[in-house]
């Protein structure tokens, strides 16, 4: 089973990410969402941003990762390839992992405005957790 994966939804992009925990799910996840943004196989870990944020459920927690995440992207012109994340009684505290964002080597494809409640879920099936959601474009 591959890490993350994307999937159509109308005008918009599901993503997907899978672990062997719920951290790896939404780690994998975010890199499911940076890779419809750029090619993330070309973006180095060379700059390390914290990240923290909690919610009420997982479920909203997840959005709510993938949201700070895309507003440090934005605010610091930044890309991320790489996510440590720990999860603990509905709060998260991350380490991203990118660089700064340069058009010409990280190839951007589609602008991620946000991420979204639509088909939202996070779920452990078969000791295999998944995070999923779909994110505005």
């Amino acid at each position: 089973m591959p890490a993350f994966e994307t999937f159509e939804h109308g005008a918009d992009v599901g993503v997907r990410g899978f672990g062997n925990t719920l951290e790896e799910a939404f780690a994998n996840g975010a890199k499911a969402m940076f890779s419809v943004m750029v090619d993330i196989e070309r973006v180095e870990a060379k700059d390390t941003f914290e990240i923290e944020c909690s919610s009420y459920d997982l479920e909203t927690l997840f959005v709510e990762w993938l949201n700070r995440l895309l507003t440090l992207a934005g605010t610091e012109r930044v890309v991320f390839s790489e996510f440590r994340v720990h999860i603990k009684d509905y709060n998260l505290k991350a380490l991203a992992l990118g660089e700064r964002f340069d058009p010409k080597r990280h190839e951007p494809s589609v602008e991620v405005k946000g991420a979204t409640y639509s088909m939202l879920k996070v779920e452990k099936k078969n000791h295999q957790f998944m995070a999923q959601c779909v994110v505005d474009v």
